[in-house]
């Protein structure tokens, strides 16, 4: 498939970019910010100990976590990235199959790390597992198959097999790097919202022209 060049058929994607901007400015302000995080920002040792922090309700922090950004650079690359792959992939999913996106993508991403560390007490926050979502739904719709096998649907499985490879041993490696220089990186939430994605584009494109 060929990217769209217009913008008019991204306006969920503009404005979830607007409002992550907006949240982002609102709280820029550290006593400001600090108070949002613990408000609003997912804890994965929150799901089994029953405790909830006096914020929004406890099932909503996969989305509100989203929203809330470490710094300039953290929601400047998150952005760029949702804009970039989010125009295409709204094109052709439509808003509703963007919202879908976005949210589970937000949902896998809290799941995702909660598997790999449970117990952890470190809030987590930024819009990266949500966007990864949309990135997985993006290389998979415009990506270029080079699996040659004769069985249209292996080969598309295939192609989502070796994307999914990819992104995780560049995510560990990543997170490998960059932990050793301090800065901690939700890998697990990257690799979650990247595999709802992968998983949800194909279905999400039939459901939009299913009556075509």
């Amino acid at each position: 498939m060929r990217p769209p060049e217009s913008w008019k058929t991204a306006r969920v994607t503009l404005v979830l970019t607007l409002v992550a901007a907006a949240v982002f400015l609102v709280s820029y302000p550290p006593r400001v910010h600090d108070a949002l995080v613990d408000w609003a920002a997912f804890v994965p040792a929150e799901v089994d100990s029953g405790l909830e922090s006096a914020g929004v309700p406890f099932w909503l922090t996969p989305l509100t976590s989203a929203f809330l950004h470490a710094n300039f650079v953290h929601i400047a690359f998150n952005l760029l990235i949702f804009v970039f792959c989010g125009r295409p992939t709204e094109a052709v999913l439509g808003p509703g199959g963007m919202v879908v996106l976005f949210l589970t993508g937000a949902y896998a991403a809290t799941a995702g790390q909660y598997l790999v560390d449970p117990n952890s007490l470190t809030p987590m926050i930024g819009a990266s597992g949500a966007v990864s979502a949309v990135l997985g739904a993006y290389a998979l719709l415009f990506g270029r198959n080079k699996v040659k096998v004769a069985n249209p649907t292996l080969a598309l499985w295939l192609h989502a097999l070796w994307l999914f490879a990819a992104w995780v041993i560049m995510n560990v490696i990543v997170g490998i790097v960059m932990g050793s220089a301090g800065i901690m990186i939700a890998v697990a939430a990257h690799i979650g919202g990247f595999v709802i994605g992968l998983a949800l584009a194909r279905p999400l494109l039939l459901f939009r022209y299913r009556k075509a």
